[in-house]
């Protein structure tokens, strides 16, 4: 893929996740760099971001680094294919402690 579709699908990503996160009520802020921190309050942040020179979505927690890339109409992580939301879901669940999707 190229540079601008990765953009494009990357952006459609972040929004989907700034929209659940805004319908379940979980605060979040937009850092410079197109960087989503989401608060989990004493869970601690969880950071969404777009690597570039890889084409992924990079997901940092306080259980550790992930690294999703689109395949087939879905992101999914490089190690082991969970897809992007559903993980998302656990984990923002187990950090704030309210499930977000």
């Amino acid at each position: 893929m190229d540079e601008r579709e990765f953009e494009r699908l990357a952006e459609e990503a972040l929004f989907r996740v700034e929209r659940m996160l805004e319908a379940n009520g979980i605060d979040f802020e937009w850092l410079p760099g197109r960087v989503l921190e989401i608060d989990c309050a004493e869970g601690g942040p969880v950071v969404i971001h777009r690597h570039l020179p890889s084409q992924e979505l990079w997901v940092a927690s306080r259980s550790g680094g992930f690294h999703y890339r689109h395949d087939e109409g879905l992101w999914r992580d490089t190690r082991d294919g969970r897809e992007l939301f559903a993980f998302l879901s656990r984990l923002i669940g187990a950090q704030a402690g309210a499930p977000l999707f």
